[in-house]
């Protein structure tokens, strides 16, 4: 089987929109996804883009992406986060995966980004033994923190 790596456009947010919430579905939080096609062509192919993505094909259909923007680091300056890499589940294992994932490493390194960071949740072990069998660093003892929109409006309403 083979399959192709480019930059995503447009018309292919529907599929990316989908694999999105195939991941959620995976990660056990299926009603967490609340953006829309439109989001993402909004967000993503604007003036001052949010976000790129590396879409894997095969056969005119996306069977995988790589969702990654630019972040600064007050320690290493300019930074991609990869925020979703997936490939539908019924294509995993001919190597789409890894390709996306290779194509995100390629751009940093060709574009001199400093450093590339993502999450993975801890049980996804799989996961977690690929990236450190490329030379990822897993950081387990580091844990994310965030704020979500509504509690973000109680503590600014309350400060």
């Amino acid at each position: 089987m083979s399959f192709n790596i480019r930059l995503g456009e447009e018309r292919d947010m529907q599929s990316v929109l989908d694999l999105i919430t195939e991941l959620a579905v995976f990660e056990k939080e299926p009603e967490a996804v609340e953006i829309t096609v439109e989001d993402l062509i909004s967000d993503g192919f604007s003036k001052h883009p949010k976000f790129k993505v590396f879409v894997a094909e095969q056969e005119n259909k996306i069977i995988g992406i790589a969702l990654f923007y630019e972040r600064f680091s007050t320690w290493k300056g300019r930074t991609i986060h990869l925020e979703d890499l997936i490939v539908t589940k019924e294509k995993q294992k001919i190597g789409a995966g890894k390709a996306l994932y290779t194509a995100v490493l390629k751009y940093a390194y060709d574009n001199n980004f400093n450093r590339v960071a993502w999450e993975v949740i801890d049980w996804n072990t799989n996961a977690i033994e690929f990236y450190k069998s490329t030379g990822a660093t897993y950081l387990n003892d580091w844990s994310v923190v965030q704020m979500n929109k509504e509690n973000l409006a109680k503590f600014i309403e309350n400060n």
